[in-house]
């Protein structure tokens, strides 16, 4: 009875033929392997560094995309993207890692093809920051096009973890035993804003023998189509989530984590579907986000209004004038960036301009052979002005043209030459910020307390819930102003997110901000606990009233509103450096009790609790206590 349904699905999709018309086609299979931190770093691109045969041999049939581009630079956002054809700060799913209530009626890639008759199967890695729960037909590590109907079109996802920074920054002999010949460190091109060592020239070549490695099993993948007959019926994409797992790639939002590699192939009965192309190089730019609505093009399907991407094979295809990127909490880390880039010229918003991206956070500080070499050179005062960057608060604006400086070394922000191209991109930004609905500017804990009783998506279509427009004008003063009084409409304002960004501004101001006091001190009963947080910490690390401030971040890490609030709070605590000590008691006895688990030995699970602990360990190092 399943054959003769989806017999009858497919024909739907794909009538037959009259008499004397020509054969139809079959629904085109759609395979895509996917792998982990990797930059266009094969050879396909030029990269003489590289070996990579099989990808190669594809690229040579197929189109090599030269504007390939993740939304954004680390994977959860990056992977929730891809699969729903909207960003991430449309439905809240940008930070990593996070669970997010999801509109109910919202469907992704894998259900809306599985509907048409597709055979979907994932294998096996989904991190969306939502759950992957029945929405793929066949989901783990056994999961494979050859467990569908004999027949169905299927659409298949594998992802390959070697390339992870996981391995790409520790050597494990039983990583690279399938190669026969590893690249030479002598022959690395250590990157400018990196210390060229041996060990980066080490760190380097691994990179390389694990993208070979990827390689291979590229090659075993596209070996197992040709033996199922499959290889003329199946249209493969081959691409890579982010930058490479380096310091100013991974959870950068530069060109370096957000540029990634990607070949498509087509088979000839399937070249009408990607008519638009010319075989090669292509210089089309896309994002992830167009992804999921291309896919459904290449198999009929209409693409839902609620998507935000848009399809770029085929006779219907659109082209992108501008890629959008955004950065926000990543592990124990938060951030708040956007960028926009126009072909040319990236232009860069950071909101937490005073946060550094390389802060004093266990995600940097442990297990990572290339933050370690960072460190050690720094610490014999050897870095250079453009390494150094990395560990100081960012500029509130960047500007860079790819095209003079494809290593985005020179910031043109200041340049009266460049002001035109800077205002026009800046206000592009803030308009895709309120288009979007861009719910990054809700402090994450405060995001989750509004989207509790539907999701995070309908809260920030609610007027009366998320007025984007004010929150954004409020942000914009982060590392901007001059004069801490025109703060005092926005830090009385009745939104804890109008608010919060005021607090924020105080923060990263560099001058005197003891004419914030009161305020500071009313915002310790602030109806926004994040909002309490961050208050207390600008009172002991700015204000130096640690009393005030060290009593209500005790109260608040016992008595917070969910595990997202606990986190703000323990990055609070982590950022106070020595002055958290009196609060030592209190964390080992009653708040790690609460998030202690087996992951890495120490944490309950791998979402919040994991970073939350994260955050406090990095409180005890900071305060002298050994890590047992």
């Amino acid at each position: 009875m399943r054959v003769l349904l989806l017999s009858l699905i497919v024909i739907g999709l794909f009538p037959s033929c009259k008499q004397g018309e020509k054969e139809p086609i079959n629904p085109p299979n759609i395979l895509w392997i996917s792998t982990e931190d990797i930059s266009p770093a094969w050879g396909c691109y030029g990269d003489s560094m590289a070996t990579t045969p099989n990808i190669d041999a594809l690229a040579s049939q197929g189109y090599v995309f030269t504007q390939a581009f993740s939304n954004a630079p680390i994977c959860a956002p990056a992977r929730a993207t891809l699969i729903t054809g909207m960003y991430a700060t449309s439905t809240g799913t940008q930070n990593l890692r996070s669970a997010i209530p999801m509109p109910e009626n919202l469907k992704i890639l894998p259900q809306l093809m599985s509907e048409k008759g597709y055979f979907t199967s994932n294998n096996s890695k989904t991190d969306y920051n939502f759950s992957p729960d029945d929405k793929w037909d066949d989901l783990g590590r056994e999961a494979h096009w050859r467990n569908r109907e004999k027949e169905q079109p299927f659409f298949s996802v594998f992802n390959f973890m070697i390339t992870h920074e996981g391995h790409a920054n520790k050597f494990v002999p039983e990583d690279t035993k399938s190669l026969e010949e590893k690249h030479n460190p002598k022959d690395m091109v250590v990157p400018p804003y990196f210390p060229d060592t041996q060990e980066f020239r080490n760190i380097m070549a691994h990179q390389y023998d694990l993208i070979t490695v990827f390689d291979q099993e590229v090659g075993k993948l596209m070996a197992q189509l040709k033996e199922d007959d499959l290889d003329e019926n199946t249209i493969v994409f081959v691409f890579s989530d982010h930058g490479f797992g380096l310091p100013r790639y991974k959870r950068w939002l530069y060109d370096t984590g957000l540029r990634v590699p990607f070949v498509l192939h087509a088979p000839k009965k399937y070249k009408h579907l990607v008519s638009n192309l010319n075989a090669g190089n292509v210089d089309k730019m896309v994002g992830f986000v167009d992804f999921a609505p291309t896919v459904l093009g290449l198999a009929g399907v209409d693409t839902p209004e609620i998507m935000e991407g848009k399809n770029f094979l085929g006779a219907n295809s659109q082209n992108k004038k501008y890629i959008y990127g955004y950065r926000d909490r990543a592990d124990d880390v938060f951030d708040v960036s956007r960028s926009v880039f126009d072909g040319r010229y990236l232009y860069i918003r950071n909101y937490l301009p005073h946060r550094a991206y390389i802060q004093n956070a266990q995600i940097f500080n442990t297990g990572k052979r290339s933050y370690k070499e960072l460190f050690r050179v720094k610490n014999l005062g050897e870095l250079s002005e453009e390494s150094l960057k990395m560990f100081k608060p960012k500029a509130p604006e960047e500007l860079y043209d790819l095209q003079q400086d494809p290593n985005e070394l020179h910031n043109l922000i200041g340049n009266p030459q460049y002001d035109e191209v800077k205002n026009k991109l800046h206000e592009k930004i803030k308009e895709h910020i309120l288009e979007t609905r861009d719910t990054g500017f809700m402090a994450e804990g405060q995001m989750m307390i509004s989207g509790e009783n539907s999701s995070v998506y309908e809260t920030a279509r609610d007027t009366s819930q998320y007025k984007p427009e004010l929150v954004l004008e409020a942000a914009e003063l982060v590392g901007r102003i001059q004069n801490l009084d025109i703060l005092e409409k926005y830090i009385q304002n009745e939104d804890p997110s109008v608010r919060f960004w005021a607090l924020n501004a105080i923060d990263a101001f560099e001058g005197n901000i003891s004419s914030q006091k009161e305020n500071v001190l009313a915002a310790l009963d602030d109806s926004s606990q994040p909002n309490q947080g961050l208050a207390a910490e600008i009172l002991i690390n700015k204000l130096n009233r640690p009393k005030e401030g060290l009593e209500i971040l005790e109260d608040l890490l016992q008595h917070f509103e969910n595990e997202v609030v606990l986190l703000h709070i323990a990055v609070n605590v982590r950022n106070l450096g020595e002055k958290a000590a009196p609060l030592i008691p209190l964390i080992k006895e009653k708040v790690f009790p609460k998030i202690a688990g087996d992951v890495w030995g120490r944490y309950k699970n791998w979402s919040y609790p994991m970073f939350i602990g994260m955050a406090l360990d990095q409180t005890l190092i900071n305060c002298g206590e050994t890590i047992e």
